[in-house]
């Protein structure tokens, strides 16, 4: 967009397409009454246009700055740091509301959330994104900030039956059923496969045991799921765990590690002069998996789309403290399947995020 130039408004795009504004607007509200072929068109001349919603007047009844808080997990850094990266630049982008964000961090999933969301005093924010660790526990918490005010948004993980206003996360039961799938595949002969996760009380772990295991008895009867592994996203319980599951099972067939926790997976079978020969699915993708990919070492990886989480959380929680739109219950997305075939479509970004990461240290 030009310097000084306004952005586009609802009128230009509703111009630029020669259709009312009535039309437009039902488009980008999802609402009834617009055929998917013209609400496409509008999405892309919105876009073409670089269009930005008026949130100024919708926010002067607000009379106020908002203040949201973001509490993420330090590790896995290969998936949190692009996810906080998405919620940066969701709020970066906002244009015409006064925002103020507190980004926080806590060791690792179900290690000091918890606390963090007890200490936040009621209404000392309009909206709170967190990834939750056990459910059970956080749902007192995030039900007090809910009463008091507080739109909670659940993000990478959820707690289903607590009184958050949404949650958006990858299709964690997809993931594990795609593993499953991919696995009975590539193995045709009789053998066993093992799982390494996180905690099994995190849902979206939960999730994708239960979418391996179910679709692992489906359509592979002929690989038998060995006792599940949990590596609690600890790079040493990981190592640890990892030699103890090859000692005990030499001839595991193939590994499935459902979090981004799986250099130290893969640092053992090399070790043992494994990689390469058991099957291996990784989750996500970072620049040490690249060259692991890319020389067929590991199967595939299945890409959690950190960045699209974190931004994807960032403007639902916006939309609803600025608009009062009540979003879905939940936004599950699509996980993607990366291959060898396909690596080069994600791995200049990834390369060039690493880069600039690297950067910002001073490394």
């Amino acid at each position: 967009m030009e310097k000084g130039k306004k952005p586009a408004g609802i009128k230009d795009v509703a111009r630029a397409l020669g259709i009312s504004i009535a039309t437009v607007d039902r488009a980008f509200h999802d609402r009834p009454g617009v055929n998917p072929k013209t609400r496409a068109r509008v999405l892309a001349m919105a876009q073409k246009l670089n269009y930005r919603p008026n949130l100024a007047a919708r926010s002067l009844k607000l009379n106020r700055r908002l203040s949201i808080a973001v509490y993420l997990p330090e590790q896995i850094h290969s998936f949190f740091a692009p996810l906080l990266e998405g919620v940066r630049s969701a709020a970066g982008g906002v244009f015409g509301v006064e925002i103020d964000v507190e980004y926080r961090t806590y060791p690792r999933i179900g290690e000091g959330d918890l606390a963090l969301l007890e200490s936040i005093p009621d209404g000392r924010f309009d909206g709170v994104i967190f990834t939750p660790g056990d459910p059970a526990k956080s749902e007192p918490a995030i039900n007090r900030l809910s009463r008091s005010g507080t739109a909670m948004v659940c993000v990478a993980s959820d707690a289903p039956h607590s009184e958050r206003i949404a949650a958006v996360s990858v299709d964690a039961y997809v993931s594990g059923a795609l593993a499953a799938e991919l696995l009975g595949r590539t193995i045709q002969r009789n053998g066993t496969v093992a799982m390494i996760t996180g905690e099994l009380h995190v849902l979206d772990h939960a999730e994708k045991l239960r979418g391996f295991a179910a679709n692992l008895a489906l359509l592979a009867p002929h690989l038998s799921l060995l006792p599940v592994v949990e590596s609690h996203e600890s790079a040493q319980e990981a190592l640890r765990q990892t030699r103890n599951l090859l000692k005990r099972n030499p001839e595991v067939a193939g590994i499935y590690v459902s979090t981004a926790n799986s250099l130290p997976v893969l640092r053992v079978l090399e070790e043992q002069q494994l990689l390469g020969k058991v099957q291996v699915l990784c989750t996500d993708l970072f620049a040490e998996l690249i060259p692991l990919l890319e020389g067929g070492r590991i199967l595939a990886t299945l890409y959690q789309r950190p960045f699209a989480q974190g931004k994807t959380a960032f403007e639902i929680l916006l939309r609803y403290l600025v608009e009062r739109v009540r979003p879905e219950h939940a936004t599950r997305l699509a996980p993607h399947t990366v291959f060898r075939s396909n690596l080069p479509l994600f791995a200049d970004r990834v390369r060039s995020k690493a880069r600039a990461a690297a950067e910002a240290r001073g490394v």
